[in-house]
């Protein structure tokens, strides 16, 4: 009699079949449904595959195996339960074993399609089989073929046509069927070691065993084929009904899973032992790692000790030599020596912090300045117009500078003597994103409208995708329209767009300065428009809180002054983030100059061609287009482009949004002249639309190189004791070198900038950006390290040569002091030298001006007072005394 094994739910599963099963499409199928020929082939294919009768040879509860293989039926069309499959394979199974009873009681005659298939699987598989004298499960160790010795118990076998099954199987009836001619069982097999050497092995292997192998499985616990463990299988055999003195099958089992673990346990080992080697060489290695940060952080302390001690040296140095001055200028005026005005006077200086520039740089008083377009040139080429001799004879100050650059360019590998270049604005840290990104197989495109003519405001797909990411990254609060926005060439091309149709010939618009010079060719070139220059200094007053601080005061001053010249002033051009100060300006800000603009009917121009090169989570970033309300929304035109952002300025792309008609319809018949190609703005929309490639990818690497560049060329700076604005946006640092002047003047400025090109560094010189105070340099910081530390190593050098060439003309004769014999052995000595006779005006201009430098660039007015001076500088009180004791 077959073997049951009660289970929960039988009372359920039972009424579910006297009710039949529902299949997956609600359909009702009974149990022992007709199965036609096609519908056996498929079912035997599966049945009889090696996997499959070892999952079912291997465990009990079987139920689970015949659902996979109806879930692999009703893929193919045959709509069969688990349980017809089983009860159909039960019935192949009794029919094969009547047909082989007929053959052996020679009744031949009777013949069936599937006895062949049925005796191949049945012949050939491994015997675990029921004993019907113990009336238990006898378990052989035998499997067909290579398959035993090649299997792994916990990976699925390759012929398996389906996965494992994701839940144990349910509770179900076991039957066990008789064999009609049972055969003896064979002796159950038990492992042994074989020698004492392999109980030595088996030994060492499990001490150097890493603790996720010696996680222990129960014996008892049975592992399939398919990877699943049957823990109630020793369990289930517990509860099997014993008679006499039979083997227990938990050691049966036992002693047959050991038996199979042997011929498992060299690869296993082989295994091990690499994933042991790993993990060692991985230690070592993060060994070896945390070594190096360690050493790397000893020197960066080291260095960090080195540049505070060079600081204080410097910054001591500094005091001791603005005392000297201080010192020898007593001594003049004790002598009572007058200064007499004529042409040997002194340069007067600018109340903000700087020389009032005299003579030809003199611009018109106050904060405002006009540009002088037009100029006739006596000895202009007579193939040309008034207008093109000016064009020709047209030089800004920046061009000098550029040209060399282009003529000799640094490059570390075919021209290492060649130009850094710290003056052109371009972001050259992220090439290897930008190179990876544009050479994707979504930019290669090119349709035929792209060969064609089209709108010269651009494509609509481009135009589209441009609106999509002002709204986005520009925080507008509504979509903005596609129809507003305009591509150029470039937003140069933009400005001399917009200045022409804003504005007639012999007009103006305004701009603070210092700003990007390209503006005034841009505005002049084609439509004649002049500029008027708000300027700002490097003040601190009540009203300005920060240097170069605009305010509205400053802009109704300029206008007046403008009006008053009978200029007339149509707009007003704002740079946000500046160029070069690096200042972005608050919402408040920018209402309180949008509210200016509307009351006196401007339009106002935003350049925000550097709103993504904000690198400081600190600082934030406000667009114009983000505001709810625009005061004069008709007369606001916003500028971007992907030369600065993106650092792509050889793509020339640059983009206007404005809601004004009339103004977009007058600058789309410019943008004839400004056209893009087609390929690019394809180009241009397939990057501008990848937000998840901008925001995960380029923004995030791009504000971390900048910033750690910006770090670097500040540290720098402070190391070399230069003042600078440190505004943490833009890819450039406005720096004050004031201090190398020895006059204050802009020929000064120029013929320090040149010494720099002549050091081959390119800077940007003040005068470049129409700055109000000569000594105020531009400086790029956006490449790679090793440029920017050779560049400062180059800035260094020249600084060094321009101070000591200072120091040397304003220096104390060395015969002067012996003779006043009060020199001392330190270098810390105050000297002041015995005056043979009234000193020369240009002698006092000279110390008047290092003395006004030297003030201007120490804090030590305002840190120390005369009694801590005399005690650091010993012998100056003396000196000082002396000084008011032969008055």
């Amino acid at each position: 009699m077959p073997l049951t094994t009660p289970v929960a739910g039988e009372g359920k599963r039972t009424a579910a079949a006297r009710g039949g099963r529902m299949d997956f499409r609600g359909r009702k199928y009974e149990r022992g449904s007709n199965w036609s020929d096609p519908e056996v082939t498929e079912l035997l294919q599966l049945w009889a595959d090696k996997s499959v009768q070892l999952e079912l040879e291997s465990c009990l509860r079987n139920q689970h195996v015949f659902n996979r293989i109806a879930e692999v039926l009703r893929d193919k069309g045959i709509h069969r339960t688990g349980d017809q499959c089983r009860e159909k394979i039960k019935k192949m199974k009794l029919e094969y074993r009547k047909m082989k009873d007929c053959n052996r009681g020679a009744r031949g005659g009777r013949t069936w399609k599937f006895y062949e298939a049925m005796d191949r699987v049945l012949n050939s598989r491994s015997s675990t089989a029921y004993n019907p004298m113990m009336e238990k499960v006898v378990a052989q160790p035998g499997l067909p073929g290579d398959f035993g010795e090649s299997y792994h118990p916990h990976c699925t076998p390759p012929s398996v046509p389906f996965g494992h099954s994701q839940h144990p199987p349910e509770l179900m009836e076991i039957k066990c069927e008789q064999d009609p001619n049972p055969e003896p069982p064979p002796p159950p097999m038990a492992y042994q070691p074989t020698s004492p050497k392999d109980q030595q092995t088996e030994h060492s292997f499990l001490e150097r065993a890493s603790p996720l192998s010696r996680v222990e499985v129960p014996i008892e616990t049975s592992i399939s084929p398919s990877g699943f463990s049957e823990p109630h299988l020793a369990s289930s055999s517990s509860q099997l009904p014993s008679e006499g003195h039979q083997p227990d099958f938990s050691t049966a089992h036992r002693l047959r899973r050991r038996w199979k673990g042997v011929r498992l346990r060299e690869p296993v080992d082989e295994l091990l032992l690499k994933v042991l080697t790993s993990q060692r060489a991985m230690e070592e290695r993060f060994l070896h790692l945390e070594e190096l940060r360690v050493q790397r952080d000893l020197e960066l302390e080291e260095r960090r000790v080195q540049l505070e001690q060079r600081r204080l040296e410097l910054e001591r140095e500094h005091e001791f030599r603005m005392f000297s001055i201080f010192a020898q200028m007593l001594s003049i005026l004790k002598q009572g020596f007058c200064l007499v005005p004529g042409p040997a006077a002194p340069v007067p200086w600018d109340p903000r912090g700087a020389r009032t520039p005299q003579g030809p740089e003199q611009t018109s008083q106050g904060f405002s300045g006009l540009s002088n377009p037009g100029t006739k040139h006596p000895q202009g080429s007579a193939f040309l117009s008034s207008r093109g001799n000016d064009i020709k004879f047209r030089h800004a100050v920046t061009q000098e500078g550029k040209s060399a650059y282009l003529a000799d360019p640094y490059d570390e590998d075919k021209n290492p003597t060649g130009i850094i270049n710290f003056g052109i604005s371009e972001n050259k840290l992220c090439f290897d994103l930008l190179s990876g990104r544009l050479n994707q197989s979504d930019m290669h495109n090119i349709e035929p409208p792209l060969l064609q003519y089209s709108d010269w405001r651009g494509h609509k797909f481009l135009r589209e995708e441009m609106a999509r990411f002002l709204t986005c990254y520009c925080k507008a609060p509504t979509p903005l329209k596609p129809e507003n926005v305009m591509v150029f060439n470039g937003c140069i091309s933009v400005f001399s767009a917009l200045a022409t149709v804003l504005c007639d010939p012999g007009e103006a618009l305004m701009i603070p300065t210092p700003f990007y010079d390209g503006i005034s060719n841009s505005t002049y070139l084609y439509g004649n428009v002049q500029l008027v220059f708000a300027h700002l200094d490097s003040k601190i007053t009540e009203t300005n809180t920060r240097p170069f601080q605009l305010t509205v005061e400053k802009l109704e001053m300029t206008l007046q002054e403008a009006r008053s010249e009978g200029v007339r002033v149509k707009g007003l051009i704002l740079i946000n983030p500046h160029n070069p100060l690096g200042d972005i300006y608050s919402q408040g800000e920018l209402l309180e100059y949008l509210e200016f603009a509307k009351r006196h009917k401007l339009h106002i121009i935003l350049d925000e061609l550097y709103m993504l090169s904000v690198f400081d989570e600190s600082v934030t970033f406000h667009s114009v287009l983000s505001m709810d309300r625009l005061p004069d929304p008709q007369r606001t035109h916003v500028i971007w482009g992907t030369s600065k952002d993106f650092g792509i300025s050889g793509i020339r792309f640059g983009a206007l949004y404005t809601e004004n008609k009339d103004v977009s319809s007058a600058v789309a018949k410019l943008s004839f002249l400004h056209g893009i190609s087609g390929i690019i703005q394809y180009k241009m929309a397939q990057l501008l639309r990848d937000h998840d490639w901008i925001n995960q990818v380029y923004l995030p690497t791009n504000h971390f190189r900048l910033k750690a560049a910006h770090t670097y060329i500040t540290d720098e700076l402070k190391t070399l004791g230069i003042p600078f604005l440190n505004r943490n946006s833009g890819l450039y640092i406005w720096i004050d070198l004031r201090r190398y002047l020895h006059s204050g003047t802009f020929e000064e400025e120029l013929s320090l900038c040149r010494r720099f090109l002549g050091n081959k560094v390119l800077l940007t010189c003040g005068k470049g950006f129409q700055c109000l105070e000569p000594g105020w340099f531009r400086l790029v910081f956006s490449d790679k390290i090793h440029r920017l530390q050779l560049g400062m190593q180059r800035i260094r050098q020249v600084l060094e040569q321009q101070a000591q060439e200072l120091q040397q003309k304003l220096s104390v004769p060395r015969q002067l002091l012996e003779q006043e014999g009060q020199a001392d052995s330190t270098e810390e000595s105050v000297f002041v030298p015995r005056q043979q006779g009234p000193m020369s005006g240009t002698k006092m201009k000279d110390l008047i001006g290092l003395l006004h430098q030297q003030i201007h660039s120490s804090a030590w007015l305002q840190k120390g007072s005369l009694e801590q001076l005399t005690q650091e500088q010993l012998g100056a009180l003396d000196v000082l005394n002396e000084l008011v004791s032969k008055q």
